[in-house]
């Protein structure tokens, strides 16, 4: 996973601060947009987890502090949810302009509600997927009943969240008292995933049924259940992640990836946009083959003579395990640890002679099993002798033309 921080503008001409996380072994095939809880963060453990999930399946991933929390500007006493929603809008297009635009759009608790809101307004969202999400925004009032009657008598009121103290305006509770989630849902035209947990007490299992009911097909419910409000167990939010990068999948558009045909045992393509992330067919299977970030690759796969080391590495097990089964020898694990590097020849006359460096491969091999010194003298008598080996100490020749 590639991790990195962003900020964009929102509506108001603040900074809003971002994480975008990226798959580490691939460009994204779809972006997502992460909207956090009620006076939650970026930072959010469930946050985190649910975003490196998405990142494994080949997503990229944008999640932010909304207006006037965490690292984000802004005076959180003078925002609503319907800011909430135009800076999911902000980060969209920030996505659009500066990667891709996001076709997933996930939210958490309020969060999740805000989600539906903008994904009516954001033409790129083809699939929501909301977790612990309230039916009715003004569910958060119950949160608030501390100072719900201050708030009316004199406008404002500190409310303590969670251990931190927030300043609500009457504002706050005005704007909630204009949004109507079922109505917006009921109008969605996207797919629409609703996570939820029977135990959760903050926000009760009967809104993910208000949802549901409210929303057209395509529509999914998946009970997270034995999971809290936040999520705070690293499992619940995992599987949660999981869940909806499998979900999404049936909705978003995910390109194929072209399968190379070749008459010989291996080809690789690379386009001229592709940095040197090559595109592989090795016997019947399709991998990745780059180079460093050091010299210009994205590093989404082994070099070229990292696949020859593992090569080497790989023939020297299989020619080990092969002697050792036919020799009926308490062998119970073998590792190759292989490095290749140019090394000068030990005696060279003169070493500043490029001519004078040679291909050089360690290999170091690990035994595990009940072996005496003479089986194990053997043994490594016997790494020598492996196919691959040979065929970098013999003379080889390769044959080109053009097809």
């Amino acid at each position: 996973m590639s991790l990195s921080k962003i900020s964009f503008t929102n509506a108001e001409g603040q900074t809003l601060s971002g994480r975008l996380e990226l798959p580490a072994d691939q460009h994204p095939h779809n972006f997502a947009l992460f909207a956090h809880c009620f006076t939650c963060n970026k930072n959010l453990g469930a946050v985190r987890n649910i975003s490196r999930a998405l990142t494994s399946q080949g997503f990229g991933v944008l999640h932010f502090d909304f207006t006037g929390l965490g690292e984000s500007e802004g005076d959180f006493a003078d925002t609503n949810f319907s800011g909430n929603v135009e800076d999911l809008i902000a980060a969209a297009d920030f996505l659009a302009k500066e990667y891709q635009a996001p076709s997933l759009l996930i939210g958490h608790s309020l969060g999740g509600a805000a989600a539906i809101f903008a994904a009516a307004k954001i033409d790129s969202i083809k699939a929501v997927a909301t977790i612990g999400a309230p039916s009715d925004p003004t569910h958060v009032q119950h949160l608030l009943r501390s100072g719900l009657e201050e708030i009316e008598t004199n406008g404002k009121a500190i409310v303590n969240l969670s251990g931190r103290d927030f300043t609500i305006k009457k504002q706050f509770l005005d704007d909630l008292e204009t949004k109507s989630l079922p109505a917006v849902a009921k109008n969605l035209d996207k797919a629409l995933l609703v996570m939820h947990s029977p135990q959760d007490t903050t926000v009760g299992i009967r809104n993910a049924e208000e949802i549901y009911h409210a929303a057209k097909h395509p529509k999914s419910f998946v009970t997270l259940d034995g999971a809290d409000h936040l999520l705070m167990r690293k499992e619940d939010s995992l599987y949660a992640g999981k869940v909806i990068a499998g979900w999404s999948t049936r909705y978003v558009d995910i390109p194929e990836e072209p399968r190379l045909k070749s008459q010989h045992h291996v080809v690789a393509s690379l386009g001229n946009d592709e940095g040197y992330t090559t595109q592989m067919k090795v016997g019947n299977h399709y991998i990745v083959a780059d180079e460093p970030e050091s010299v210009g690759g994205h590093d989404f796969g082994p070099s070229p003579y990292e696949f020859v080391s593992a090569g080497l590495s790989a023939c020297t097990a299989m020619t080990i395990k092969m002697y050792v089964a036919r020799k009926g020898w308490d062998l119970q694990n073998v590792e190759v640890h292989t490095s290749y590097d140019k090394r000068h020849m030990e005696d060279c006359e003169n070493c500043e002679d490029p001519m004078a460096k040679i291909d050089t491969f360690d290999r170091e091999i690990k035994l595990t099993g009940n072996l005496d010194e003479k089986q194990i003298t053997r043994i490594l008598q016997i790494a020598d002798k492996c196919p691959v080996h040979k065929t970098l100490h013999s003379e080889t020749q390769i044959l080109t033309k053009l097809i």
